[in-house]
C-alpha cells in the first residue's frame, strides 16, 4: 500500500491503487479483483471502505460485479486517464502442406503446399484475435 494521502478519503486511496493495477494490467482486463476480505486484509481498511472504492471505479465502468460471481477488471472499459492504443496486426505468412482437413476443404491431395497467412491483432498489447488464413498456393510463387 503506498504512503497515504493526507486530506483524501481514504476509500479514494485505495481506488486510485486498484486503478492505476488495473490500467497497468496488473489486474488483466475480463479477470477477477482480489475478495472484499482479501482487500480489507492488504489495504487494513474495514469493508465499507473497500465497498465504496469499487462503488467509485463501477462508476467509472472501470470494474463490474455479478452476483455469486465477483468484481473483475472492465474489458470494455474507456478510462480517460489510459487512452486505448488502436488494434495493431501482425500479419505472419508461410507455406504449409495441407492435412487431411484442409485437402478436403481445397479438394487437392494431402500433402499439397498451401500458403498460411496468420494475422495477430493486439489492443494496448493485449492479444485480441488470431486469425488463420489458407489459400492455393499460386504456380508462379
Amino acid at each position: 500500500m503506498p504512503t497515504p494521502h493526507y486530506g483524501q478519503p481514504r476509500y479514494r486511496v485505495i481506488a486510485d491503487e486498484l486503478r492505476r493495477r488495473i490500467t497497468n494490467a496488473v489486474i488483466p482486463p475480463g479477470s477477477l479483483l482480489p475478495t472484499e476480505s482479501a482487500l480489507t486484509a492488504e489495504f487494513r481498511a474495514s469493508r465499507g471502505t473497500i465497498r465504496q472504492a469499487i462503488a467509485l471505479l463501477r462508476d467509472e465502468r472501470l470494474v463490474a460485479t455479478e452476483h455469486g460471481r465477483g468484481t473483475y477488471a472492465n474489458p470494455d472499459h474507456s478510462h480517460k486517464d489510459s487512452p486505448e492504443e488502436g488494434p495493431q496486426v501482425e500479419r505472419r505468412q508461410r507455406q504449409v502442406l495441407a492435412d487431411p482437413e484442409l485437402a478436403a476443404l481445397f479438394a487437392v491431395e494431402v500433402g499439397t503446399t498451401l500458403v498460411e497467412q496468420q494475422d495477430v491483432t493486439r489492443i494496448n498489447g493485449a492479444v485480441r484475435a488470431v486469425a488463420r488464413v489458407y489459400r492455393l498456393q499460386r504456380a508462379s510463387q
